[in-house]
């Protein structure tokens, strides 16, 4: 059991590290035609079942913001799920 737990927070940090990355990638121009532009579609693919929710409600709350915090929103809540599984 003990395994299945750290199993599981380490599949959440690789995703944490997965939106990092989808958002830091969101910054910077990326050429549609190019090899690194089907890395940053499967990224996209992966993250975005838990990031439109979060951007729709965030929208609701704040619906005049600029800034899209809801890879930050995720970031926390998975953090918290992780230090949930491995007891801190």
């Amino acid at each position: 059991m003990e395994s299945l737990r750290l199993l599981l927070a380490q599949a959440v940090q690789i995703y944490i590290i997965l939106i990092i990355i989808r958002a830091v990638l969101s910054w910077i121009q990326i050429n549609p035609t190019g090899e690194f532009f089907k890395i940053y579609l499967f990224l996209i693919q992966i993250t975005e079942p838990v990031m439109r929710p979060t951007r729709e409600l965030l929208h609701k709350i704040l619906p005049a913001s600029p800034v899209d915090f809801s890879p930050i929103i995720i970031i926390i809540v998975l953090n918290m799920i992780k230090n949930l599984l491995i007891g801190i």
